[in-house]
């Protein structure tokens, strides 16, 4: 493996684990609700046991916080071109957001989930659109190093 491939598994390891960090971090975000009382959900969550939650919650960490320094070092030591955070970035950002937005979503409420809909109805298009943006960037860095 060269030096540049493990640099682009570091950052797709980071990015796919940003979102588990955020999700793991939050928590559940249901309501507390008096005993006896059933909570609505807009989507049920899975079934997770706690240890397998906080296992990949510590693991995902893991990979995000070594992929990171990874990184950062290697863009100190010019092995990692600068130009290319303008797309780890926002990629990073719409993990985090999926990651929040999935415990909105799949959180338990006493009557009707109103940030459930709001996580849709602004937090899709905006990890869309940073996608989009990290998508774009990267096209344009791998066409120019032709």
């Amino acid at each position: 493996m060269t030096r540049n491939t493990g640099l682009v598994v570091a950052a797709a390891g980071c990015v796919l684990a940003a979102p588990v960090v955020v999700w793991w971090l939050l928590g559940d975000l249901s309501a507390a609700a008096p005993p006896g009382t059933e909570l609505d959900h807009a989507v049920r969550p899975p079934a997770i046991d706690p240890w397998a939650e906080r296992a990949a919650g510590i693991a995902a960490a893991l990979v995000a916080a070594g992929t990171l320094a990874l990184l950062v070092r290697a863009s100190r030591r010019r092995r990692f071109d600068r130009r290319w955070w303008a797309a780890l970035l926002p990629a990073l950002a719409a993990g985090a957001i999926a990651g929040a937005g999935w415990r909105v979503v799949t959180a338990g409420t006493l009557g009707a989930n109103i940030g459930a809909g709001l996580t849709i109805l602004l937090g899709g298009p905006l990890v869309a659109l940073l996608l989009l943006w990290a998508l774009g960037w990267s096209i344009r860095l791998l066409v120019a190093g032709r």
